[in-house]
């Protein structure tokens, strides 16, 4: 790490896995917020016996340099650095943000796009259970600015057990992943311009759990609101939608096979 660049201008931490052959399709992959690449996208290491895998480290997250703010604008400008000539493009989460933008930025570097339950909820909020969903969260977000800063493993609490989620392990890399979202822009009120990606010819697909799966408290909070997000997005820029069942909001997590084979077939398209 170059010690005489400021943090928000050092290289972000890239992990590569490549056992393809020389010169396979590249594929340039961002993880959503409070998670890291190799968490993020573990299920999609038998990729690389035919793909060259980067799973990218947002800034503030895994081995990536921290930053005073997380911030899709900025996730994005380090993700147009980093498509170089050209790469497949992948986003889950947040990191669907980041990825938007840059594609909507170099459509010319992108050879496809994927959206995994992309939440940029502000952006589809035509869709009524959009719209009511943002009224929610817009609710929730305010009570807690009310109340005192919590700590990092207060709010990993709040963001998982009302929803009856499992609490990960607060191992350190997962706390310092929880102090960047705390100090993340938010993503659910993103408005991001969808006319230059519905412009663009590559491929694109978004991708999205059908959630039925989802503990009853999660899926009504913000479940429903992302699969209806999803099928929005698709539609507004001419994405191929899938819908895989059993799977809530980490499809490529919950099942990786299905998800594996529709990144197979796009890739090599």
């Amino acid at each position: 790490m170059n010690e005489e660049l400021p943090a928000e201008r050092q290289p972000l931490h890239v992990t590569v896995w490549d056992e393809a052959t020389p010169g396979a399709p590249r594929a340039v992959l961002v993880h959503g917020t409070m998670s890291w690449g190799t968490a993020c996208f573990a299920g999609q290491r038998p990729l690389a016996e035919m793909f060259r895998l980067e799973l990218v480290d947002r800034r503030g997250f895994g081995d990536s340099p921290d930053t005073a703010r997380s911030d899709y604008a900025t996730d994005a400008e380090d993700i147009g650095q980093l498509l170089g000539r050209g790469a497949h493009l992948v986003g889950h989460s947040y990191g669907a943000a980041a990825v938007m933008l840059a594609a909507a930025a170099r459509p010319e570097a992108v050879q496809s796009l994927t959206l995994i339950e992309p939440s940029p909820l502000r952006t589809a909020a035509a869709h009524p259970v959009v719209a009511a969903a943002l009224e929610r969260i817009r609710a929730a977000f305010g009570a807690s600015e009310e109340g005192r800063e919590m700590s990092p493993e207060e709010y990993l609490r709040r963001s998982t057990e009302p929803y009856g989620l499992p609490v990960p392990e607060p191992t350190p890399r997962m706390l310092r992943a929880v102090r960047s979202a705390m100090r993340e822009r938010p993503v659910w009120d993103a408005q991001l311009p969808l006319g230059p990606l519905a412009k663009a010819t590559m491929p694109k697909v978004v991708v999205n759990g059908t959630w039925e799966s989802a503990p009853p408290e999660y899926r009504e909070f913000t479940g429903r609101a992302l699969a209806a997000c999803g099928e929005y997005l698709a539609e507004a820029i001419g994405a191929r939608h899938v819908r895989v069942s059993g799977a809530c909001h980490t499809p490529h997590q919950d099942r990786p096979e299905q998800v594996n084979a529709v990144l197979t077939r796009l890739w090599q398209s």
